[in-house]
């Protein structure tokens, strides 16, 4: 009896069924591909078999259940030619991790795990939240909750901590629908930190696409971040994955062989036509995955799958997105990857989001992905900055970026909705900290203070970094709640990092990628600290949901309906609909926002704002008779509750203040 079956092509990966583990790996350059199984305890390995069957370019074999089943730790090695001049880097010396591993070992050398996918979701469904009612929240899964009293001390920084009631439930006051994670594919941290003593925090270093990451596990990767979707999911939020397909940790021609550059490596990542032994690096980070090659192109499809079939998320965020479109001409919205994305059925209604950019030639794309695709709006963040810390000129596209970005994604039938708009993200300064510093601080870096964006349209608002100055701190409290409220109003998808909603800092440090401690770890004391703040959030997200007019399906335009309705009107302090040349006046700062009254059942709304350094009076609109203005919040106040204006004509302003009235 032969030790081991020919088994079948399919599926790739390592397969438990009744009749053993089924193995199959692509290679189409590999001369000859082994199976090695290792001692879970030891790492040893105690068993090596050639993979008997080879059907097209894939290598498989079948072990029964006495040799192998779940729980099993292998690895492949690939024969083949070691010629990097021809783009081959064959070692069968080197265990290889198999791109399709569903989990990796936790301990001693990373080595694939076989997994039985049995888990009792017990009726999930999908929250399945419209895109023009969506509220995403980037947070980090560990960082999230490793400082969190409510959660148990095991569960902290855990795929489990994101089960605590208490973190969920501050999730729901906030309004998030969606939580969008950090990374949680497995990675590993590069050569150059741990010689700092560092490591990667944010997790842009994949190695294993199928596998959750076992930093955030306790015992079972895949069971706990099942676990973590089940019970999101049973409160109404959506589980965002932000994945890496651009790169993966083997970097460039000097990196660490783990995986793809074994198996294949001319397959899996874009070389240098002139000289294959380098690699495209449009990522900056050494390397990049070849989507223009089938085969590489259905590891992400089946990748997708996995996550959104067996996983159960709700959709992805596309790290440095561009790359995956990227052809022999450049960015191609039409490429095959995003033509197969929308063909496979399991991934027809799931949330894509895009991150527009690389660092190649060509790289910026912003508004050019398809339709049904969102896009991290990376203007709309850099607009709303400038013209809250008072530069010149921003009124124009202030307007803009409010009413939904048409200049960008009006083509093609698409809605303000395919922008994504965001104030802060992981990578740069936290909410606080874009009122708090003006220079980056990135010391703990331990690069000079070279790392991370140099501009970051922040302003300190007098003081560089924490102060007793209560002038200034007021200052920072005004324009954090400025912010915000833009954010929470303007026409499009808002995505809320997590901590801003009570100030959270990473000490002025923009670049925390290194950082896992208390740099980027949320401190879950200033949510008491800051208690006002979270309120005032909390406002917002009541009123972004009780009004339509801040989640539209379509851009607003300022212009009269056949019924003679307008959408929005743009107002002077005058009360007056702004004419041409205001728009162009590079020294205002001020903007009435009028959504009129579109029916009986809703009221009008008047957003005031005022980014200059100076207070403003405005004229108000005329009131409906016997109808009080009310005000729900001015930013320049103590409080943010409801209050009766009466039949007020006008209303003081102070600086660098947003008011919302109602009537």
């Amino acid at each position: 009896m032969k030790l081991i079956q020919t088994g079948s092509p399919r599926p790739l990966g390592a397969t438990w069924t009744k009749r053993g583990v089924n193995f199959a790996l692509f290679s189409s350059n590999a001369s000859r591909v082994e199976v090695g199984l290792f001692d879970a305890e030891s790492g040893v390995e105690t068993v090596r078999y050639d993979l008997p069957g080879r059907t097209g370019d894939v290598w498989h074999g079948l072990l029964s259940p006495r040799r192998a089943g779940p729980g099993s730790h292998y690895a492949f090695y690939v024969h083949g030619p070691n010629e990097p001049q021809n783009g081959h880097r064959f070692d069968a010396n080197v265990a290889l991790i198999d791109p399709y591993a569903r989990e990796l070992s936790s301990t001693g050398p990373l080595r694939a795990r076989v997994t039985d996918s049995g888990f009792d979701w017990g009726g999930d469904r999908p929250p399945a939240t419209p895109w023009r009612d969506t509220l995403l929240y980037e947070l980090h899964v560990k960082g999230f909750t490793r400082l969190h009293p409510g959660v148990p001390t095991e569960w902290r920084g855990k795929y489990l901590g994101l089960t605590v009631p208490a973190v969920i439930e501050h999730m729901k006051s906030i309004g998030v629908t969606a939580a969008e994670l950090l990374p949680c594919q497995s990675f590993v941290t590069e050569q150059f930190l741990r010689d700092r003593s560092l490591n990667n925090y944010w997790g842009y270093n994949s190695v294993a696409w199928f596998a959750p990451a076992n930093e955030y596990a306790l015992h079972d990767a895949v069971v706990e971040f099942k676990t973590m979707v089940k019970a999101l999911h049973a409160s109404g939020i959506e589980v965002i994955l932000d994945v890496v397909f651009n790169h993966t940790a083997e970097g460039n021609e000097q990196g660490p062989t783990l995986s793809l550059r074994g198996i294949d490596n001319s397959v899996y990542y874009r070389l240098m036509a002139q000289d294959k032994r380098f690699y495209e690096n449009v990522t900056g980070c050494g390397n990049t995955v070849n989507c223009q090659h089938g085969q590489v192109r259905a590891l992400i499809i089946d990748c997708l799958k996995y996550w959104v079939e067996d996983m159960h998320v709700d959709g992805f965020r596309f790290d440095l997105a561009t790359v995956l479109a990227r052809e022999e001409n450049g960015f191609n919205e039409h490429c095959a990857l995003f033509k197969a994305i929308r063909a496979e059925p399991s991934l027809a209604y799931v949330k894509l989001i895009a991150e527009p950019w690389d660092v190649g030639w060509g790289g910026y794309q912003l508004g050019r992905f398809p339709s049904g695709w969102g896009e991290w709006n990376d203007r709309y963040r850099d607009t709303i900055r400038s013209f809250w810390r008072r530069d010149p000129g921003k009124i124009g596209e202030f307007a803009e970026r409010f009413a939904g970005s048409s200049d960008i994604f009006r083509h093609n039938g698409r809605r303000p909705t395919a922008g994504i708009n965001f104030l802060t993200a992981h990578d740069g300064f936290t909410l606080c900290d874009l009122v708090s510093y003006n220079e980056r601080h990135n010391d703990a870096n331990l690069e000079g203070n070279s790392d991370g964006h140099n501009e970051n349209l922040s302003w300190n608002c007098g003081a560089e970094g924490p102060t007793d100055d209560a002038v200034v701190n007021k200052l920072r409290s005004r324009q954090m709640r400025n912010l915000l409220a833009t954010l929470f109003f303007s026409q499009g998808v808002p995505m809320l990092q997590a901590g801003d909603e009570f100030a959270r800092t990473q000490r002025g440090n923009n670049n925390a990628y290194c950082q896992d401690n208390e740099i980027s770890w949320i401190d879950w004391q200033l949510r008491s600290v800051n208690l006002d703040l979270l309120r005032y959030v909390q406002t917002l997200a009541q009123l972004r949901r009780r009004h339509i007019e801040f989640r539209r399906d379509t851009f607003l335009k300022g212009a009269a309906s056949r019924a003679h309705v307008k959408d929005v009107t743009w107002l002077n302090v005058n009360g007056i609909e702004m004419k041409q040349a205001e728009w162009q006046d590079g020294n205002l700062r001020t903007l009435g926002i009028w959504f009129g009254k579109q029916s009986n059942l809703e009221g009008r709304l008047l957003l005031l704002l005022n980014a200059s350094d100076a207070a403003q009076t405005f004229l108000l609109p005329a009131a409906p008779a016997e109808e009080p203005w009310i005000r729900q919040f001015d930013t320049a106040l103590n409080t943010h509750e409801p209050v009766s204006l009466g039949r007020a004509r006008d209303y003081w302003l102070d600086a660098a203040s947003f008011a919302l009235l109602e009537c």
